[in-house]
């Protein structure tokens, strides 16, 4: 004889209890994440672009989880530092970290790092991506990227392109330049990008890998600095005439700097997941999409899977050139 459904509930309740009783007490405690503040570790200092969107982003999520989400700078290194801290932090989702995947990408093949970018971190979401533009400035005279090849390929070295430091983005795409187009280019590396736009406004070299930002953009639009390609999956909004490097038939050159958010190795899969979702929402929101977007940055959003796949891939693209070119950083 079948018993009636309220019966039947009724003597499922003891069985839901001893179930209860034997799940694990950190499941328990990813239940109830988060129960405290936030911190999200910014690995350029205070003011930059970077650090302006974490902060938005930080002020977003701190909405969407109701908590207080704070930002905490810890500059140097090219990231390596700020991504240091976050590898040793606590593995709760209580610290998070804000880059781009240079720490992940690109430090490891220059040297000896702290931490280990495989063991020790985990991608959570990608966030953005800031294109890389190539500009002209008064000192070159051709009018687009074609009459740069060609000056470089009539006098090897004569065309001097300059880079905000050794082993950079901009520098990594001048390499994959030489390498596709078997051009030569005098390389001008400089130290930070602020000294550098004040010299490629004074025509102290011929071209200049910059990322697109509101610094440059003025002198974009004055006329001062002319844009001849960039590094980005589509052409940029602000400068539709302006083609991409994979257009221009340099795909392994059509490089941009992709941001996105880490943590802790062995953080709980529960947090990563909650962590992955509610950054997704925080770039469909008008007012974060619009900050993006004014500063030419482009959202991303997506998996922590796909987010991996990208950080390995250019992992692999950048060994590679590196050990060709025979990068090297003191």
């Amino acid at each position: 004889m079948s018993l009636p459904p309220s019966r039947r509930r009724l003597l499922a309740l003891p069985l839901l209890a001893l179930c209860a009783a034997a799940l694990p007490s950190v499941s328990i405690a990813q239940a109830a994440w988060p129960a405290r503040p936030i911190r999200i570790v910014v690995a350029y200092p205070p003011g930059g672009i970077s650090d302006n969107i974490a902060r938005a982003l930080a002020e977003r999520l701190s909405l969407q989880l109701s908590t207080s989400v704070v930002v905490e700078n810890r500059a140097g290194a090219g990231g390596s530092i700020g991504m240091d801290l976050v590898a040793k932090a606590a593995p709760d989702g209580y610290t998070v970290g804000f880059s781009s995947i240079s720490p992940l990408a690109l430090n490891p093949h220059l040297g000896k790092l702290p931490y280990d970018p495989l063991k020790d971190i985990a991608p959570v979401a990608s966030v953005m991506y800031s294109p890389v533009v190539l500009l002209a400035t008064p000192a070159f005279e051709g009018k687009d990227f074609k009459d740069v090849l060609a000056a470089a390929k009539a006098k090897p070295g004569s065309v001097r392109w300059s880079t905000s430091g050794l082993a950079t983005v901009g520098h990594i795409v001048l390499e994959q330049v030489q390498q596709g187009a078997k051009v030569e280019f005098t390389h001008v590396p400089y130290k930070g990008g602020g000294q550098q736009l004040t010299d490629a406004l004074g025509g102290q070299f011929e071209v200049i890998s910059t990322n697109l930002s509101g610094a440059v953009m003025p002198h974009i639009k004055s006329g001062k600095l002319r844009p001849l390609a960039v590094g980005a999956p589509a052409r940029v909004d602000t400068l539709p005439q302006v083609p991409t490097f994979a257009e221009l038939g340099l795909t392994p050159a059509n490089l941009s700097s992709l941001f996105g958010v880490f943590a802790p190795a062995k953080t709980p899969d529960a947090v990563l997941v909650r962590l992955n979702t509610e950054i997704n929402l925080a770039l469909q929101t008008p007012d974060l999409r619009k900050r993006l977007l004014s500063a030419d940055n482009v959202p991303t959003a997506g998996s922590a899977a796909e987010f991996a796949r990208q950080i390995a891939l250019e992992s692999d693209n950048n060994a590679r050139i590196i050990k060709a070119a025979q990068i090297k950083v003191d």
